[in-house]
């Protein structure tokens, strides 16, 4: 044996060497495979349960599929060929289909979204307007979540753009609750895994798997008939490789069908209108440092106006039959005066402090955040470009409505990014540099530039987060009914603003919002520095209050201008309970 044979031989048999074999796969490969694989245990459990005891089909289907877990487990740490491994991932993605139905199958009423988008189909089938109209009767009794305004009222009304009421009206003979739109956006979401799946280069698919079913979430917001569901699959297309679009100048097929993707998106709910400036300018800096400026207008322009057109095309009848309250529907997200909700910054109001004498600058924060950020996008965009995906959702930690959901719908863009979008993709993009951003004191004026962008959403969310309360309640009377049931309060409320106000009371006994207690007697506007005496009945005739000693009582009140939250901790022993 040569000394050069030894060399080899004892290298091939080193314990962790890398395997010579150009056949086999990658370690990390492996190691992907097995994580999607096991994400599929997330919930199922709870499924096969709920399966078990009434639908013994269902239940035989998932047991077969805890039988494909666990021997694609073995197969994903065994496969000796990299193809063989490909095959494996396409076992682990229609083992997670199959789960993702069956869960579907047994838990499809859906939620509020599921209601009214339903509700939405049938009208649209039957020839009646769908925007502006109030529908109560898909709430009242079916454990249907409210979206309370802070005016006092609940939102009954559509407020999403018309493509998921169009996709929902194929499954209208479902006929069950909002099992039409819980199927659709269902469908949707197994489109868009297999699509994802099918688009990223062959050893990431398991990633798509697990993102997109196998941690669970975002099947559970397809069950609920989320129309940002239907938006997110629609961008998948447009996310993936999207620096490449208009290279050379030329959009081609592909670049059309991702503009249109891209419309058809907008068209569908309206989280999609925050990532399109992002994406536009991504595509311009890239198309700009390439071709030169007036090309990388040209293809931006195409872009934006085939995408404008698809926009168009689908909310044309609607904008033509009932123009005025079609674009209150579209836009009533952004103008409803929703209260608070979420996991954002507006848990100082709502949790830590006793509310908020200026609401408003939570949506004003908000917005500046969306345009400082779009502006940190265009200034450092060969660093920030792969985060285009990401960054506009962060302007949502600041606004009132900072639920989650925002953020989970969005991350399989996030996930098609991290893979095909890499960062050497914007190593010649352009980024202005105007004058002052240049010469020796180049670095100041970039931190100045950045201070100048991010700074008033900052601001602004600083003047909301420690406003003051401006109203003081007082228990008065408490009225109880059997056990822990409270019927009714009577408050002395004192107004300490300038302003007269005219509040909206709700008991809440946890985390969220409740329904509005009904003005008895009182009157409803308080004027400025006044004080008065309310009587409020619980809804629906009484509220129980819960047993745990440490639940949080607050009685909170809302008012809708301006926009103002006080809240009041109430103790136990206030309202004649023990603790």
């Amino acid at each position: 044996m040569t000394p050069g044979q030894q060399t080899r031989s004892t290298r091939s048999a080193a314990p962790g060497a890398p395997t010579t074999d150009p056949d086999s796969p990658a370690q990390w490969h492996r190691v992907l495979t097995l994580l999607a694989d096991v994400s599929l245990f997330i919930g199922t459990r709870s499924v096969w349960t709920q399966a078990a005891t009434h639908q013994l089909v269902i239940a035989g289907v998932i047991s077969v599929c805890y039988a494909s877990i666990l021997v694609s487990g073995v197969l994903a740490l065994t496969v000796r060929r990299a193809r063989s491994l490909a095959r494996l991932d396409l076992v682990v993605l229609l083992t997670a289909i199959t789960l993702t139905l069956c869960n579907w199958a047994l838990n499809h009423a859906g939620g509020d979204e599921a209601a009214l988008t339903t509700q939405a189909a049938r009208e649209l089938v039957n020839g009646h307007a769908i925007y502006g109209q109030p529908w109560p009767g898909l709430f009242h009794g079916k454990g249907v979540a409210l979206t309370p305004t802070t005016d006092g009222s609940y939102d009954f009304t559509y407020g999403y753009p018309p493509l998921t009421p169009l996709l929902t009206a194929p499954f209208l003979w479902l006929r069950h609750g909002g099992a039409p739109a819980s199927a659709s956006a269902t469908f949707a979401l197994v489109g868009g895994a297999v699509m994802l799946w099918r688009m990223l280069p062959g050893p990431w698919r398991s990633a798509a798997t697990m993102v997109c079913l196998g941690f669970g979430f975002l099947p559970l917001y397809a069950r609920q008939g989320y129309p940002a569901i239907v938006a997110m699959v629609l961008l998948i297309p447009v996310v993936v490789r999207w620096p490449r679009i208009g290279r050379g100048g030329r959009l081609g097929r592909s670049g059309i069908a991702q503009a249109m993707c891209l419309g058809a998106a907008c068209a569908a709910q309206q989280l999609p209108w925050f990532v399109t400036p992002f994406l536009l300018a991504g595509i311009y800096a890239v198309r700009r440092g390439e071709s030169g400026g007036r090309v990388a207008a040209v293809v931006s322009l195409r872009i934006l106006g085939i995408a404008a057109t698809t926009w168009l095309l689908l909310n044309a009848y609607f904008a033509v039959h009932e123009p005025g309250t079609w674009l209150g529907g579209i836009a009533l997200p952004l103008t409803q005066g929703a209260v608070l909700h979420g996991q954002g910054l507006v848990d100082i109001s709502l949790y830590f402090t006793h509310g908020s004498d200026r609401l408003d600058w939570y949506g004003h924060a908000s917005a500046l955040l969306a345009a400082g950020l779009l502006g940190l996008f265009v200034l450092f965009v060969r660093r920030l470009g792969p985060a285009a995906t990401v960054l506009p959702w962060c302007a949502f930690y600041l606004a009132t409505r900072s639920q989650d959901g925002y953020y989970l719908m969005m991350t399989p863009l996030w996930l098609a990014a991290a893979i095909t979008v890499p960062l050497s993709d914007f190593t010649h993009a352009w980024q202005p540099r105007p004058r002052w951003l240049r010469g020796p004191r180049r670095r100041p004026a970039l931190v100045g530039a950045v201070a100048l962008l991010v700074l008033p959403a900052l601001m602004s969310a600083t003047v909301a987060a420690t406003g003051g309360t401006v109203l003081r309640m007082d228990l008065a009377k408490v009225r109880r009914g059997s056990g822990n049931a409270l019927t009714a309060l009577t408050l002395r409320v004192t107004n300490t603003g300038s302003d007269a106000l005219s509040p909206h009371y709700m008991f809440t006994t946890g985390q969220g919002s409740s329904r509005y207690w009904t003005l008895a007697r009182g009157p409803a506007t308080i004027p400025a520095h006044g004080t008065a005496t309310v009587e409020l009945w619980a809804p629906s005739g009484r509220l129980v209050l819960p047993d745990k000693k440490n639940a949080q009582l607050r009685l909170r009140a809302f008012t809708a201008s301006p926009q103002t939250l006080s809240t009041r901790d109430v103790r136990r022993a206030e309202l004649g309970l023990k603790g």
